[in-house]
């Protein structure tokens, strides 16, 4: 897709270039100057495929980069109750983007408070019986909410009457855009294809117009987002793609290329442990023929192959009947006991695996022709001979063969019974994306996290080491408690390579011999010869320009109702309220342009707070040292 430049000069002769450049940031600035309007600029006219136009508004033009358009591609509405949590929040949602909801959520729990990615939900009206739920999506792409501990949600904050009178309400703009942007957030991550162009309110209802972006393509899983889902495989693909290219090759080659540089690689090491039931059919099946197979007990299978009906087999003097079934292994290492139970037959009968006679009644007939003795033998014979298959049955499949002679008529059965292991299969592996840097000698460890612990900082040790972590992990019956030194590891390697130092002769000749008034120049030709040369030099007026952007800082006030593992942070305080502070920048006329309850603080001019930050960021620093347990009494 191609567009015309968004900036068309139309300045007149007669401006200056100080003029022209003043303009263009003005009118740039008019376009670009926040998120709103930078958002109802480009960004919500892009989506729409509605015309755009150029800074200085002399041309337009229609993009297309969606690939399909909805009018709201989700809505959410939200009404609190008299206790002040939210009783209904519906939320629902054009998936296939045809102009109609065809996905609908009923949140079935009462919303006591709004997390940036999530909502808690306590005891109506308090903040008793808490409980967090996070938005996600299932397999299918739906939006579900599952049940986390508060710790894996943020900027959590309470709504309900337990931290103040009609609080939803009353910033009932605010809470919709919190729940509408978690949901967003959501939908978003596991769809890379969706864009969102605005949202709208409307009194308890958000709605949000999106379009379908980036590719178009009726899956979910965009090779251009491959890398966000797996950053480690990254480096590979770039190698491989340099290998093949002749520019990258050719800067490889160069000075710059075989010189020096330093570079930051980050990996992970984790522990991965996956624990799954196991039932007797995951270790032993039946996959074609025989008579019958059922499940015996919790842990054993029965097999029969064969004929069973009285004389159902006719011989003629001596016929040979044979009956097949396929046993299918998969992990033969659980195969505990099988055997064959029992036989029952008329007259003679081998039992075969895979083609090969591992047993025979009466003993003696291990041939493929007749047997041995006489073919009818006058009765009905039932054995138990207990005999042990198991040798013979590895993973894979196993044809198992019953072969009767019968002399005039007869039968035949064989009962096979599996007695398996079907304790939980536990698989353990270590994923190490840090092998590589660990083994270069160029590479050194900069910085290292252990399940949220920082042991290493700027190439130094903290001293610090996480204690062993016990998590629970498996399905139903297998679900057990593990502990382990680490789960995962986040690790930041500092790599270098050698730079040869570029040639400075020719720079320290030019600062040596140049004047304010006389430019002089020294260059080596190409066969090796050096001139010299001084031409005039005059630097252009620089103009003035402002000591600084004129802004101004304001305050509003806010009820503090943040919530922590611990409960309200304003319960906790002498004052539940407090202020946000705020920084706008002043107009053309130098007026601070104050926002829905804000109060001047700090009139329009040169402001500078860094102290106060640097206190701040200190007071944040100094805080979280204190909190750090140690089995030292401070």
């Amino acid at each position: 897709m191609s567009v015309p430049a968004l900036w068309v000069a139309t300045s007149a002769p007669a401006q200056t270039v100080e003029d022209r450049a003043r303009g263009a940031a003005d009118a740039s600035r008019g376009k670009t100057s926040d998120s709103d309007t930078l958002q109802g600029t480009y960004l919500t006219p892009g989506l729409a495929g509605q015309p755009i136009t150029t800074v200085d508004g002399s041309k337009s033009f229609n993009p297309s980069i969606a690939c399909q358009k909805t009018s709201t591609l989700l809505e959410l509405l939200a009404q609190p109750g008299s206790t002040g949590d939210l009783t209904t929040l519906r939320i629902s949602r054009d998936r296939n983007m045809d102009g109609g909801f065809d996905e609908t959520l009923n949140v079935p729990v009462p919303v006591s408070g709004i997390c940036a990615n999530g909502l808690v939900s306590c005891e109506p009206g308090s903040w008793n019986g808490c409980r967090a739920f996070r938005w996600d999506t299932n397999p299918a792409g739906d939006l579900a909410l599952n049940e986390v501990g508060l710790t894996q949600l943020a900027g959590c904050y309470c709504i309900n009457n337990s931290c103040g009178t009609n609080l939803a309400w009353a910033n009932m703009a605010s809470v919709l855009k919190d729940l509408g942007g978690g949901v967003i957030g959501t939908l978003t991550t596991a769809d890379s294809r969706l864009g969102v162009a605005q949202a709208a309110i409307d009194g308890p209802v958000i709605r949000y117009t999106g379009a379908q972006t980036t590719a178009c393509t009726s899956e979910p899983n965009l090779a251009v987002t491959a890398y966000r889902d797996n950053p480690s495989a990254l480096g590979g693909a770039a190698f491989a793609a340099s290998a093949g290219n002749s520019v990258f090759q050719s800067l490889v080659a160069s000075p710059a290329g075989i010189g020096k540089a330093a570079t930051s690689r980050t990996c992970t090491i984790k522990r991965d442990v996956t624990i799954r039931e196991v039932r007797p059919d995951d270790v032993i099946q039946l996959t074609s023929g025989g008579y019958s197979a059922f499940t015996e007990s919790a842990d054993s299978l029965i097999f029969q192959v064969g004929a069973p009906w009285d004389n159902s087999l006719y011989g003629g003097g001596c016929g040979m009947f044979d009956f097949r079934m396929t046993l299918h292994i998969d992990d033969a290492t659980r195969l505990r006991d099988v055997r064959v139970a029992s036989l029952a037959f008329d007259d003679w009968v081998q039992i075969r695996v895979d083609g090969k006679v591992v047993m025979s009644d009466p003993g003696g007939w291990t041939g493929d022709g007749y047997p041995p003795g006489g073919c009818e033998r006058n009765a009905n014979w039932y054995s138990a001979p207990n005999f042990d298959l198991k040798p013979w049955l590895t993973n894979g499949d196993h044809e198992i063969w019953l072969r009767v002679a019968v002399g005039d008529k007869g039968e035949a059965l064989a009962t096979i019974r599996a007695i398996v292991d079907t304790s939980c299969d536990i698989q353990e592996s270590v994923a190490d994306s840090c092998m590589g840097n660990a083994g270069d000698p160029s590479c050194s460890l900069e910085d290292e996290l252990i399940d949220g612990v920082q042991t290493f900082r700027n190439g130094v040790g903290t001293g610090l080491r996480p204690l062993p972590q016990t998590r629970a992990i498996g399905p139903g019956t297998c679900r057990t408690n593990m502990t382990r030194d680490f789960w995962q590891k986040d690790r930041r390697y500092q790599c270098t390579a050698s730079i040869a130092p570029p040639s400075l002769e020719r720079s320290a000749y030019i600062i040596d011999h140049s004047t304010e008034t006389l430019l002089a120049d020294r260059q080596k030709k190409a066969d090796g010869t050096v001139s010299t040369s001084t031409r005039s030099f005059a630097l252009p007026d620089r103009g003035t320009v402002n000591a600084c952007e004129a802004i101004c800082k304001t305050r509003a006030p806010k009820a503090n109702s943040d919530v922590a593992v611990d409960g309200v942070v304003g319960e906790r305080q002498n004052s539940p309220s407090g202020w946000d502070t705020f920084y706008h920048a002043c107009n053309a006329s130098n007026v601070c342009p104050l926002g829905p309850d804000e109060e001047l603080v700090t009139g329009c001019g040169c402001l500078d707070d860094f102290p106060e930050a640097i206190v701040m960021m200190q007071t944040v620093r100094l805080g979280g040292a204190d909190l750090i347990c140690t089995a030292t009494a401070r």
